[in-house]
This record gives C-alpha cells, sequence and structure tokens, in this order.
C-alpha cells in the first residue's frame, strides 16, 4: 500500500508539474506580489515538482526525492496563503476551498515526509 500511494503522489507532482509548464498564467495569479519574476518562479517550481516526484521512484533517491518535496510544499506555502487573502479581498464563493487548502498542505508534506526514511 505504501508503494501504491508513492506512485500516486509521484503522479500527481508530475501531473501539477506539467500545468505549471503548459498553464503559468493561472499559478502566476496566486503569486505573493512581494516575489520578483513570477513566471520564472512557476516554471523553475513546476520543473522541480516534476524533478523530485521522479526522484521519488527510485530507491536511492526516494528520501532525497521526498525532503525535497517538504522543502518545496513549505517554500509554495505563501502562494496559498495569498490565494486565500486574493478570494476573501474579492468575495469569491470558492474562499471555502482556498482555506481548506491550507491546512490540506500539512498533509501534503506529511505525506512526502513518510518516504523520507524518517
Amino acid at each position: 500500500m505504501k508503494l501504491t500511494g508513492l506512485y500516486i503522489m509521484a503522479a500527481l507532482y508530475i501531473f501539477t508539474g506539467i500545468m505549471h509548464l503548459l498553464r503559468p498564467k493561472g499559478f502566476m495569479q496566486i503569486m505573493p506580489k512581494y516575489l520578483p519574476w513570477h513566471y520564472e518562479l512557476v516554471l523553475l517550481s513546476g520543473i522541480c515538482e516534476i524533478l523530485f516526484a521522479l526522484l521519488l521512484l527510485f530507491p536511492a533517491t526516494r528520501a532525497t526525492g521526498a525532503w525535497l518535496i517538504v522543502i518545496l510544499l513549505i517554500a509554495v506555502f505563501p502562494a496559498n496563503i495569498q490565494m486565500a487573502i486574493d478570494f476573501y479581498q474579492k468575495h469569491n464563493p470558492y474562499l471555502w476551498l482556498t482555506l481548506l487548502r491550507l491546512p490540506l498542505q500539512l498533509i501534503l508534506i506529511w505525506w512526502a515526509w513518510l518516504y523520507t526514511g524518517r
């Protein structure tokens, strides 16, 4: 079961990374305004998601890939906060989804941590 979860996680990060590359505009919209180079950072985060997910697939690099995903999830957390703030300010009816996404990030971190070898 643990291996199945690993493959699901890797597939999700590969898919999301590809979406960063194909549709960067949506990801750029949730970037905190204080960060420079939105386009470049979205592309970089997408490439990282793909590479880190690929590292998960091999036992020799699995722990490294899992730690890198944990770090990436922490690094992109401000974008999730920014999205919630933007939805609140615009009275977006889907604000509840952005608020649900915040604790979900902790679950994703925990899920990746399971594969760090700790």
